[in-house]
């Protein structure tokens, strides 16, 4: 795996890198958990955007918030690996490098995510903690969780 990782703002993605990107977004969130919902939801404008590629194709991605962008604090959101990919725990890699963009970009250590419920031990590993009783977001159970 020859892995380069990109922070873009919205204004600077190529017309390529966001068609990758919301291609991946389409592949995991609405074919594979059988989700219709609307993944285009004008935020992407508000985000940095990490990029995890292996020979130019996109294989891990996230959304990062400055604080008040989508929570009151900084947030990470549409965290997502291609499903070929997941057995080499690019998903622990995705999530160190988001965590120090967010440090490093925004200089925020307090992260809220809404945390699909069954990532909710993925998160814990990366110094997440439980914040809220589980609720519904597009038919699927999500707790909030948040890091000090």
């Amino acid at each position: 795996m020859n892995l380069e990782w990109k922070i873009r703002r919205f204004e600077a993605l190529t017309p390529t890198e966001l068609y990758n990107l919301l291609q991946l977004r389409s592949e995991v969130f609405v074919v594979e958990q059988n989700c219709v919902y609307q993944d285009i939801d004008y935020k992407d404008q508000k985000a940095l955007h990490l990029i995890g590629e292996d020979n130019g194709q996109t294989v891990a991605y996230a959304r990062l918030f400055k604080p008040k962008d989508y929570f009151e604090q900084a947030s990470i959101g549409r965290v997502v690996v291609r499903p070929t990919y997941r057995d080499k725990k690019l998903g622990h890699i995705l999530m160190r490098e988001a965590i120090y963009f967010m440090k490093h970009q925004f200089g925020e250590t307090k992260i809220t995510i809404s945390a699909q419920l069954y990532l909710k031990k993925f998160y814990e590993s990366h110094g997440f903690i439980q914040t809220s009783e589980m609720y519904l977001e597009d038919d699927i159970p999500h707790i909030e969780m948040k890091k000090s």
